[in-house]
């Protein structure tokens, strides 16, 4: 799963904490790290800079400033630069590369104070067909590697099926322990008179997800660790509640669920995730179709 990395960088703090754990893994795995950085000369960009060249020597000295940490980890790199708009840069390199997962951090150059809707992050977990890994560059968040400890999402969706393919190949590279986690909006429920028998069905529905999940886990060769359904008024909340509580340092979870979102949406679960999770987090896509 993690052979071949891409780590998208322009050479900011918030690139360099992205960075760290991404050598981490590298070196570790003996993976090799491609290295891409994204003259952004779409017209907007164009407009409001000192012209194509200018940002193409601002790429090449992201490139080569983090391709020099790689070296000193003796890390195999590859190292370019491409122009064009960052997001699809990055995702149709991601997939002719035929790379195993995208690290980025959630926050870079312009110095955000948290993920916001049109981040090229944001925008390259929406659309990539290969998994993305975020990590947050703040003070209350850790990226430790390696992962003794992984959480995967299930829902009973197509995403959250393609989310568990993944959390259990990451899982069983990692030598690693599986919790798997479904979560009951009690929120969903509302005043209605038949919320006791309400709430008692979605738990027998999580609960049989989770059966579904450990059985696919377990014929892939992984047992898991624990199996849990949480209650939550939020399901990110219950989500980065369990994260805390049972030590985990790796979050899997599809970009989207039972909701039926046909794209990665402002307010999805996935979303908060991203912006809000204290390790982590990897999102997966549905494969096209499903």
């Amino acid at each position: 799963m993690f052979d071949d990395i891409l780590f998208p960088t322009d050479g900011s703090d918030g690139a360099a904490a992205g960075l760290a754990f991404a050598l981490d893994v590298a070196a570790a795995r003996d993976a090799t790290l491609h290295l891409l950085s994204v003259a952004n000369t779409t017209r907007g960009a164009l407009d409001a800079a000192a012209g194509d060249d200018t940002l193409v020597e601002r790429a090449r000295d992201a490139v080569d400033g983090a391709a020099e940490r790689a070296r000193e980890r003796e890390v195999d790199v590859v190292e370019t630069v491409e122009r064009g708009s960052p997001y699809r840069v990055v995702c149709e390199y991601a997939e002719s590369a035929g790379v195993d997962v995208v690290v980025m951090p959630t926050r870079g150059r312009r110095g955000l104070e948290r993920f916001l809707l049109g981040s090229t992050t944001e925008r390259v977990v929406r659309r990539s067909d290969v998994p993305v890994l975020t990590v947050r560059p703040d003070g209350d968040a850790t990226a430790a590697y390696p992962v003794e400890t992984v959480a995967v999402g299930v829902d009973g969706s197509d995403c959250g099926r393609a989310a568990l393919g993944v959390g259990v190949s990451v899982t069983d590279q990692e030598d690693a322990a599986l919790h798997l986690l479904s979560v009951v909006d009690v929120a969903a429920l509302g005043p209605d008179i038949r919320t006791e028998a309400l709430r008692e069905a979605l738990e027998a529905d999580a609960r049989s997800v989770l059966e579904d999940a450990a059985g696919y886990a377990a014929s892939a060769g992984v047992d898991p660790a624990a199996e849990a359904v949480e209650f939550g008024s939020s399901v990110s909340g219950a989500i980065r509640a369990y994260v805390a509580d049972n030590e985990v340092d790796l979050l899997v979870v599809g970009t989207h669920g039972r909701t039926g979102f046909d794209r990665y949406v402002l307010g999805s679960v996935a979303e908060f995730l991203v912006r809000t999770s204290p390790v982590p987090v990897l999102t997966v896509r549905a494969p096209e179709g499903e």
